[in-house]
């Protein structure tokens, strides 16, 4: 007997005709849900100006696109990279069973409806032999999954508020409530959740007590090629022989709930499993540190400035909306929710949705509080499953507040003192020269050649710690024989803390100041201790002309140690922390690393994984209780490590961590740049350790 089966087995043609009908009509349905919020997306901006006027080149898909489109879906749908990296606590090998279950079911499910429906029949002998039991393992792995999300949601409760005070109750209720709301555990515990949940088992455990239905109906039952599909045949040896009545009952049921699932799919949260298909597969080919530059012409023909509704935003972002999972992973890692702000990134997607439907104004919907509690630092999106880019939703709705003239205060300030003196904390140009007295540094306007720009940024020119690695990283420059040259005074600020608040033709303004200063001398190599100049010059310069190669200063130290002309420093009682822009946005952690000889201690948090100071994004010039500051908890994770020296590479990481060990009251740990490491290690003179 030849290992196989019928299908539609014992069904009347008006049965088969009822059955397709109703299939039709449900899935039906669901495409007229799927075509409404369809509807919802076009709202958005269809193409980015820049590439519209380019012509049809998205809509026409080369042969380099088709293939990102592909390996996007192999690495981040197929590969479940963002859930296999998650941590463990986060439910990852959970949502991979119940993943890769649901994939073969339905993969399965397509190559039965080939084999009935096609000329070609292929369903028997070995291959039958091998998908039954291929689909009875994965839908069994398919239903532990299940049965573990339903346990894991039973199981957890709200998260406690810990240690963290939040807006004051008396003060700001409205804010306090939304705080209290947010400190909620980030997986969600809704009716919706749990129906889902139910329908999914319902759906695996009736399909394996029809598959052994279906073999003890069967008139040579036991037929002896049962035994490869294990579960199955398990259960119809356990209830013996059965009419082909009950067996048909059976059927009808499990078909009544597969037209339930099609008929509620876009509903229900499991809709990202096609929707999260499409986001990724169109995501933004560019950089995580990258955000969008605002043409004039689009500000001519909309007459704005940023997102003010949901409608602003491009397609692809409100269709990355519907592609959230509300996994929550987002929210876990988020340093401004983490000390008890209202910024929950995932609530944020869920608002922005719900005004996606409402047409209200995003700011009214996630709130201005939320807003500016985001240091931009991208653990959200280097976290979320789907590829969601919470920083681009929240600089652009940034971007009109502060065009509407709606932001005060320090941050305010800040932008003012970025226009009216080119450093974001209002030193003269003429101050951007003082570090360098007595060092006998090159200036660009000097003439010499050089192969390097040293660009120092304002904190490095301005903030007394900062200075001191500006004179650390000139002084190991100069002792490997490294030829650079500085701008000094005609150096302005990047342009980064403004674009990141919101001012984007403020950034626009110093990018162009800065890149034709860079035509006049002929740059090529930039090198630069600050990873927020390092990320801004590397991602976004080149739309204003600065092409040129971008080093951190740990990337070229690095090589310098590689070839010899310098030596790696003690590692030992070292812990290292990496900046957001540098180990998480731009993906750089060994280079740092490869500075410190020996075994340096390794945070909790540290890589892509890095906890936030929380300085970025703006935050660095805004006011907040010390209960809410994200470089007091970066500090105390640091501190725990029991190391005795606190190495950094970013101007702002260090300012938020020295006020982070200060308040804690670890003044006996040593906090310094990895290059005032390097220059103890190779003895640099005194003076340029000053």
């Amino acid at each position: 007997m030849t290992p196989t089966r019928e299908e539609f087995w014992a069904f009347a043609s008006w049965e088969k005709t009822l059955f397709y009908a109703v299939t039709f009509l449900s899935m039906g349905i669901m495409a007229y849900q799927i075509f409404r919020r369809i509807q919802l997306w076009r709202q958005g901006r269809p193409l980015p100006w820049r590439e519209a006027r380019e012509g049809l080149r998205y809509w026409i898909p080369t042969p380099s696109a088709c293939a990102g489109w592909l390996k996007n879906v192999g690495v981040y749908v197929l590969g479940q990279k963002k859930v296999r990296s998650s941590r463990k606590k986060s439910g990852a090998p959970m949502h991979l069973m119940l993943f890769y279950g649901f994939l073969t079911l339905t993969i399965g499910t397509t190559l039965l409806a080939v084999n009935t429906y096609s000329p070609w029949k292929f369903h028997h002998g070995s291959y039958y032999l091998a998908y039954e039991m291929v689909m009875d393992v994965m839908g069994a792995v398919y239903m532990v999954g299940v049965t573990w999300a339903i346990f894991r949601r039973v199981k957890m409760k709200d998260q406690p508020l810990g240690q963290a005070e939040g807006p004051d109750p008396e003060k700001e209720p409205e804010y306090h409530r939304l705080w209290v709301e947010n400190r909620r555990r980030p997986l969600s515990h809704s009716r919706n959740d749990f129906l889902t949940l139910g329908l999914l088992f319902l759906l695996g455990f009736s399909g394996f007590l029809l598959e052994a239905m279906r073999m003890s109906a069967h008139p040579d039952f036991p037929q002896p090629f049962n035994s490869s599909a294990p579960i199955g045949n398990a259960i119809s040896l356990a209830m013996g022989p059965v009419s082909v009545g009950m067996y048909k009952y059976f059927w009808w049921q499990h078909g009544v709930l597969v037209w339930i699932f099609f008929a509620t799919l876009p509903m229900m949260r499991i809709r990202h499993i096609a929707m999260a298909i499409l986001s990724i597969s169109g995501s933004p080919r560019q950089p995580m540190g990258k955000l969008r530059s605002i043409p004039m012409e689009e500000v001519e023909e909309t007459g704005q400035i940023g997102v003010s509704a949901p409608k602003d935003y491009t397609r692809w972002h409100l269709m990355s909306l519907d592609a959230c999972m509300e996994c929550g992973r987002c929210t876990e890692v988020c340093p401004a929710w983490s000390v008890g702000k209202v910024l929950n990134p995932k609530q944020v997607v869920q608002d922005i949705r719900g005004a996606m439907q409402t047409g209200t104004a995003v700011a009214e919907a996630v709130g201005d509080e939320a807003l500016w509690a985001c240091t931009t630092c991208n653990a959200c999106v280097e976290a979320c499953p789907v590829l969601i880019r919470h920083v681009d939703l929240i600089v652009d709705a940034r971007r009109h507040i502060v065009a509407e003239g709606r932001l005060s205060g320090t941050g305010a300030t800040m932008l003012r003192q970025t226009a009216s003196t080119s450093n974001a904390w209002g030193a003269p140009a003429s101050a951007r020269e003082d570090w360098m007295k007595g060092l006998d540094v090159p200036l660009c306007r000097d003439g010499a050649p050089f192969d390097y720009l040293f660009w120092v940024g304002c904190a490095g020119a301005t903030d007394p710690g900062a200075v001191k690695t500006t004179k650390a990283v000139a002084g190991l420059l100069k002792q490997a024989g490294v030829s650079f040259a500085c701008l000094g005074q005609e150096e302005a600020c990047t342009g980064d803390p403004a674009r990141r608040v919101g001012d984007e033709f403020l950034f626009q303004e110093k990018a162009m100041q800065n890149a034709s200063v860079f035509e006049r001398y002929g740059v090529k190599k930039v090198v630069t201790a600050c990873p927020h100049c390092f990320n801004t010059l590397k991602h976004e310069y080149g739309e204003y002309g600065a092409q040129m190669e971008v080093f951190h200063h740990t990337q070229l130290l690095q090589h310098l140690v590689a070839e010899g002309k310098l030596k790696a420093a003690d590692g030992k009682e070292t812990v290292l922390h990496d900046p957001c822009y540098l180990g998480r946005v731009n993906d750089e952690s060994e280079a740092p690393r490869a500075l410190l000889s020996g075994d340096q201690i390794e945070p909790k948090h540290h890589g892509k994984k890095t906890l936030c100071c929380g300085a970025g994004g703006g935050r660095m010039w805004m006011e907040e209780p010390p209960s809410q500051r994200p470089n007091n908890r970066r500090a105390e994770e640091l501190i725990a490590t029991g190391a005795k020296n606190v190495a950094v590479g970013c101007p702002f990481c260090r300012i938020m961590i020295h006020d982070g060990l200060q308040q804690a009251g670890a003044n006996e740990i040593r906090l310094l740049d990895l290059a005032e490491m390097l220059q103890e290690a190779n003895s640099a003179p005194a003076s340029q350790a000053d």
